[in-house]
């Protein structure tokens, strides 16, 4: 009698057994039916708490179909547990892991090793459960090759549904129990007689004397002492076992045989097979592997395989035809090598000391972290890696996860591998096996789809790349960290990851090829699976190893440039950008103004390891520069096509770089309110940081590779494409023009003319810049993949020329946009007649056009794109002329301002910011220097003919600041439309205006080597144009004319006697004074006479005083506050700011006519007269002399003047004749 919930369970049961386990089309099977419930009642029944009920009204059957279709969560089933007991075993997932939750389901199923309603050739080796609804792979841990083929009602198991991107669809079980038979098995009795059998030493013997009789099919008997990897490959799969020990008569313990099990229906013996086992292989033959030189023994279809049962076996005895018995002959010729052991010593290491043995060891252990399962690492113990890349991982790559325990036969040890690794490393190779243990109680993570993909990438790297360990692990890691900087919104993930194909490369792969080209050549030969498990000594990739220096990383560009700012932060030090003596006779307005701009170039040697720079090339439309773009942000930069070419194709745009060889510059702007040089160690008195950070590099030195399309824009534009409608009845096409531009101006906010009523709101200045050219032909349309011919103009005498105004979001074509090129507007949309005629949009009006020449002037329009033209688009008939226009020297270098806008090439010497131009002269009180108010660029032209270059100032104000990028000391510069001044001393300088364009020729050098200043005769300085502006010359002083000993306010820069400011209306409150000096001196080298003049720290070096002896002057001089001395001589007044008989006047009067200051020196000067001055030298003067009583009249030159650099001792200070001959 049945409870009415028990009935209904029956019922329930019966249909299920009979639509699912019963053969389809036949009718109940009652006694099917009976078996089935009956072993479900047992397992029920079996823990005890059944709680009165014979059946698990809890629980339902659930089919294959079931679980594939409707468990979409991991779960698992215990029938015979208790709450209980489930409770107790989910607590040994670890505190870490989530344990599976329970679901009560029944599964009843055949096991089987035949994937799906296939023939006998397609088994594989896996396992299966199977009923008429469907199939599921399993893994089970002892295997009994007898159970293969029956119904089987499993008590305890644990189902894995496929990830929700899989595209496979298919789960997994894990059986944990053993599984309960719904038949009886039968037992299948011993052989009536025993089998006879060959054990490993014979076998083995066999083979070698296999030419002396005839070999047909034996028995094997023997331990399994080693399994290989189940090999899988296009043509067939096959495993290697190999048997060893001795017979029960005796024989040498150290004999071994290996058999091939390559039998599809044989396969599946790998999951049935435990080392240190007993077996029987019956029906062996022997065979010869292709490629290997070796004969082994291989089993035939009609093979089994058998546990070893001493009572069921006898040995075989074979004699040879002439020799006697086989063992005795093979033993009299030589003895057989023994299988080698796995080594426990440390690793060895070659006589190099740089390449290394792994260790070969068996391990067992539990996962405990999954570090990649695409690439097969995972963390074994929570101390070792695992690798199981170089085996085929297909299996157990579902099961492997956090709580699995496995065991490792003939795994590879490998320590202190680099490339990023720091624990050591397990990995079998083909040689050993991954056997499973124990499965994980632990619920699988949910992964990501990107964390999934590349799984044949990196199979592609190891078996087709042949890379060692030590790379392949690093490789792993580079591509996870490019995965993180381009993915999912520059590319896809299985964009990136897939494999590599002839016609289709891998991007991933494509970014690692010159590293990997310089750690592993792709010139070794492929592995030989069989000789990897076969031979001895044992050769595979993971046999020798060398540690691996991490040879760069990939830094996203958000890292690079934190990083930069970190080191150019870490290393601003006032001090060394100030560095004493000379920072202390600073005011305190020059002080800060020398800090304000300061800059830092890092090259990718500066690093560890070295960064690798990547990113996809954009045009900031708010900006107008290119920028360097991935998943965690921008970064500026300046590229060059190679050496004095810009960048000029803008189909680059979108394109991926990877780039080695580049520069990051840092410019850091400082606003600081430091009082004097004694403060300059207190960073509060730093106000405002800020850095600019960019890279620079030629195209050159840069892996370009394209990027797909679809996924292009969110990487490369900053707004969204405006969408240009369509007429109803007008079609979708593409017109064009070509224009040669003759020139461009600069990039800044303008105004623009409003037509009236256009709108009531202020216009605001919008970044902008145009550009002039002429039109080349008509408009072209696009036909198919190419442009049409040119439509006909209207007037073809009517002039060209024409004004292009880009603003907007079209200024991100200003880097692409140089004089001398021809480039196509294109324009998308419906047909419009003129579009890029004079009657197209202007926003400047008609009458300045006329008067400039232009005869139309067009806006370019957001959607419009520019491409740079093709050689065969240019019409042949025009000779275009790419030289950049440059003025000469004398048009540069005069007082005609004919032309005031001058164009020319020069490197950049220094950049200091300093004063605007319009402030006055005098610093306000208070004012501690403008940061962005100006910059002063020195350069030296580029000027043919001239060894030694002139200088000159070139002034940028707003709204050109901040400079444009690559503006630094030692970049080569071409600078077109500057407008040339004269100040007031007659030097000629330069300003930027808004016509000017500047293009970078050349970046500074990458190692800066200070050229040592030539070595002359101050007679050479007479030569004008031809002699140098800074030099070095031994000298001797002859007189001194001047000296000038003073103290200020650091403030405001009034005298300060005994340290009190003594400035008036209004008073100044500053406590700080600071010591100045001044002496000006006559040299003579024997060739020629030169006025010196030396400031501040100089004086002392002029003077012979030591830095003690200089300081206590200075002291002295701070009582009356300053101390002023001229000398008579010629040209000189006698003056004294103090009374002559003084001991302070007197020790200088002395001190500057003593041979202490009037010695031979090494000058170091610049001179006085700047190359940039266009009033002409004074010409030689009439001067007479007397020599006795005869009169002498002859020209005289005028006096050179120089300002001293640096003043040094000669070598022999002492010697009169060293110098003279010297000189």
């Amino acid at each position: 009698i049945h409870f009415p919930q028990e009935q209904a369970w029956l019922e329930a049961a019966q249909a299920f057994i009979q639509e699912t386990l019963c053969p389809p089309g036949k009718g109940p099977d009652v006694q099917l039916t009976h078996l089935v419930i009956d072993c479900v009642k047992t397992i029920w029944l079996s823990q005890g708490t059944s709680q009165g009920f014979t059946l698990p009204l809890s629980y339902s059957f659930a089919s294959v179909q079931d679980l594939r279709t409707r468990q979409r969560l991991p779960c698992c089933s215990h029938l015979s547990w208790s709450s209980t007991a489930y409770q107790a075993w989910a607590q040994e997932a670890g505190p870490s892991g989530v344990p599976l939750p329970r679901e009560r389901l029944i599964l009843v199923g055949t096991l089987t090793d035949l994937p799906g309603d296939l023939e006998q050739e397609c088994r594989n080796g896996n396992l299966y459960v199977r009923d008429n609804t469907g199939i599921l792979g399993c893994e089970l841990i002892d295997l009994d090759l007898s159970w293969l083929g029956h119904l089987f009602l499993f008590p305890s198991w644990s189902y894995l549904p496929p990830a929700r991107w899989s595209s496979s669809g298919e789960g997994h079980l894990e059986l944990w129990g053993v599984p309960v038979p719904v038949f009886p098995l039968t037992i299948s009795p011993g052989p009536l007689t025993p089998i006879p059998v060959l054990y490993p030493e014979t076998a083995s013997c066999l083979l070698r004397h296999r030419s002396k009789l005839r070999v047909g099919p034996k028995n094997l008997a023997g331990k399994l002492i080693r399994l290989s990897a189940l090999v899988k490959s296009q043509k067939k799969a096959y495993f290697i076992l190999t048997l060893g020990g001795s017979s029960p008569a005796g024989g040498q313990a150290g004999s071994h045989v290996s058999v091939i099990v390559q039998v599809p229906a044989q396969l599946v013996w790998h999951r049935a097979l435990w080392p240190s086992r007993a077996y029987v292989l019956t029906e062996l033959r022997v065979s010869k592997i292709r490629g290997h030189r070796y004969y082994v023994w291989t089993t035939s279809p009609s093979s089994h395989l058998l546990p070893l049962k001493p009572e069921c076996v006898r040995e075989l005895e074979l004699e040879l035809e002439l020799d006697g018995p086989l063992l005795e002959a093979d033993r009299s010729k030589s003895d057989p090598k023994p299988l080698p052991r796995p080594s426990n010593s440390q690793d060895k290491k070659d006589q190099k000391g740089l390449v290394r043995d792994s260790r070969l060891l068996s391990y067992t252990g539990t996962v405990t972290g999954v570090l990649n399962q695409s690439a097969g690492l995972y963390e074994l113990d929570g101390q070792l890696g695992l690798c199981f890349a170089y085996q085929q991982f297909h299996g157990l790559r579902q099961v492997v996860r956090p709580g699995v325990s496995l065991e490792l036969q003939d795994v590879h040890l490998l320590q202190s591998v680099g490339g990023g690794t720091r624990r050591p490393v397990l990995a079998p190779c083909l040689r050993g096996a991954v056997l499973l243990r124990g499965f994980s109680r632990q619920k699988p993570e949910t992964q990501s789809s990107h964390q999934a993909q590349g799984a044949s990438l990196y199979e592609q790297l190891v078996w087709e790349r042949q890379l060692g360990l030590p790379v392949y692990l690093w490789a792993t890691k580079a591509l996870e960290d490019l995965a993180r900087k381009l993915c999912p919104h520059v590319l896809r993930h299985h964009q990136f990851l897939q494999r590599s194909s002839p016609g289709n490369p891998s991007l991933g792969l494509q970014l690692l090829t010159p590293t990997l080209d310089v750690l592993a050549p792709s010139c070794c030969p492929s592995r030989n699976s069989h000789n990897e498990i076969l031979e001895e000594p044992h050769h595979c990739p993971l046999q020798r190893y060398a540690r691996l220096q991490t040879p760069c990383c990939f830094p996203t560009l958000t890292t690079l440039k934190e990083e930069g700012q970190r080191r150019a932060w870490a290393s601003f030090d006032p001090k060394t950008l100030l560095p004493l003596p000379e920072a202390s006779h600073l005011p305190s307005c020059q002080l800060n103004q020398r800090l304000a701009w300061s800059w830092l170039c890092l090259l990718p040697s500066a690093f560890h390891p070295a960064p690798v720079l990547l990113g996809v090339l954009v045009a900031s439309s708010r900006k107008g520069c290119l920028q360097l773009r991935d998943q965690s942000g921008s970064l500026p930069c300046l590229l060059l096509a190679k050496h004095s070419q810009p960048l000029a194709d803008p189909q680059l745009i979108g394109c991926l770089m990877r780039v080695e060889r580049f520069q990051l510059v840092v410019e850091r702007n400082v606003r600081s309110t430091f009082p004097s040089w004694k403060e300059l160690s207190m960073a509060g008195f730093i106000q405002k940081q800020q850095a600019r950070v960019y890279v620079q590099f030629f195209l050159a030195d840069a892996l370009i590779l394209p990027v797909p399309r679809p996924f292009l824009h969110s990487a490369t534009s900053s707004t969204p494409p405006k969408t240009v409608p369509t007429l109803p009845g007008g079609p979708h096409v593409e017109q064009s023009r070509l224009f040669l531009l003759s020139h461009k101006e600069a990039l800044m906010k303008r105004n623009f003319f409003v037509p009236p009523g256009a709108s009531l709101e202020v216009p605001k200045p919008t970044l902008s810049f145009h550009v002039s050219g002429n039109w080349l032909g008509g408009t072209q349309r696009k036909e198919g993949t190419g442009w049409g011919s040119f439509e006909p103009k209207g007037n073809e005498n009517k002039d060209q020329k024409v004004l292009l105004i880009f603003l907007g979001s079209s200024v991100r074509w200003f880097e692409f946009l140089h004089p001398g090129q021809v480039y196509r507007l294109v324009a998308s949309g419906p047909p419009t007649p003129m579009l890029f005629e004079e009657g197209g949009s202007s926003c400047i009006s008609q009458r300045p056009l006329e008067l400039a020449g232009y005869a139309s002037c067009l806006t370019v329009q957001d959607e419009w794109t520019v491409e740079l033209a093709s050689s065969q688009d240019i019409p042949g008939v025009l000779d275009i002329n790419k030289a950049l226009p440059e003025s000469s020297l004398t048009d540069l270098l005069s007082a005609n301002f004919t032309d005031s806008l001058v164009s020319f090439s020069a490197e950049i010497l220094s950049r200091t910011p300093c004063e605007p131009l319009s402030a006055l002269l005098w610093t306000k009180p208070g004012s501690t220097g403008a940061v962005r108010g100006c910059v002063k660029l020195t350069v030296a032209l580029e000027t043919a003919g001239y060894e030694f270059p002139p200088h000159l100032d070139i002034y940028i104000e707003d709204p050109h600041l901040p400079p444009p990028l690559g503006l630094l000391p030692g970049a080569r510069v071409y600078f077109n439309q500057l407008e040339k001044r004269v100040s007031r001393s007659h030097n000629v300088y330069c300003c930027f205006r808004s016509s000017t364009y500047v293009q970078v020729l050349s970046f500074p050098p990458d190692t800066t080597i200070s050229a040592p200043l030539p070595h002359i005769y101050l007679a050479e300085l007479l030569q004008g144009g031809q002699a140098p502006f800074r030099a070095t010359a031994s000298c001797h002083i002859v007189s001194v004319f001047s000296l000038q000993l003073f103290w200020v306010c650091a403030h405001c820069t009034s005298l300060c006697p005994q340290g009190r400011c003594t400035r008036q209306g209004p008073t100044c409150s500053a406590q700080t004074s600071i010591s100045q000096a001044s002496i000006s001196f006559l040299v003579e080298d024997g060739t020629a006479e030169a006025v010196v003049a030396c400031r501040n720290h100089q004086v002392a070096a002029a003077l012979g005083l030591c830095p003690s002896e200089w300081t206590s002057l200075l002291e002295f001089v701070q009582g009356p506050g300053r101390v002023a001395l001229q000398f008579t001589g010629p040209g000189a007044h006698l003056e004294s700011s103090a009374k002559i008989d003084e001991p302070l006047t007197l020790f200088l009067r002395t001190l500057c006519t003593s041979p202490s200051v009037l010695r031979p020196i090494v000058l170091s000067f610049e001179l006085e007269r700047k190359p940039s001055k266009i009033i002409p030298l004074e010409p030689p003067q009439l001067q007479r002399f007397q020599c006795g009583e005869l009169p002498f009249l002859t020209r005289v030159n005028p006096r050179i003047r120089l300002s001293c650099l640096s003043i040094q001792e000669p070598e022999h200070p002492s010697s009169v004749e060293a110098f003279v001959s010297s000189c």
